[in-house]
């Protein structure tokens, strides 16, 4: 598995192959010119939240490389679902259940996040962190520029 260094952090390479994933839940939605944030932030969710244990985890290029397909086939304007889609301070709610989690031994599922615990009502929480926003935003800049 590769590796790269950034800064005094080494990043590895995404457990999940996001360039074989459908995007067509978020570019048959979210259609511009006005992106309108009804349909394009759902469908988001919908897309990333399966993926938020890896997609919050700092240690992976994940979120850099999800946000390069999604802008790839979307071409979205660069910051759109971090700017629009907004849930309160914590970030996105993605429900519990997930593709991509297992079940513990009572048989409920749950999906858990580095930093998150589940709240009340069973959700957990998609943080947005300012270092993935930055480098998805060079990243829209570095395929805009293509």
């Amino acid at each position: 598995m590769r590796s790269l260094h950034e800064g005094d952090r080494e990043t590895v390479a995404c457990p999940v192959s996001f360039e074989f994933l459908n995007y067509t839940i978020i570019t048959s939605k979210c259609k511009g010119p006005n992106y309108p944030p009804d349909l394009c932030c759902p469908a988001f969710k919908e897309f990333a939240c399966p993926y938020a244990d890896v997609l919050n985890d700092l240690t992976n290029d994940c979120a850099t490389t999800m946000f390069s397909y999604i802008n790839l086939y979307g071409k979205y304007p660069p910051g759109l679902f971090a700017s629009e889609c907004r849930e309160g301070k914590e970030g996105l709610a993605c429900p519990a259940l997930a593709p991509s989690v297992s079940a513990n031994e009572s048989g409920s599922h749950n999906m858990y996040l580095p930093s998150v615990s589940a709240n009340e009502s069973g959700t957990h929480n998609m943080y947005p962190s300012p270092l993935l926003m930055l480098t998805a935003g060079f990243s829209l800049l570095l395929f805009k520029s293509l």
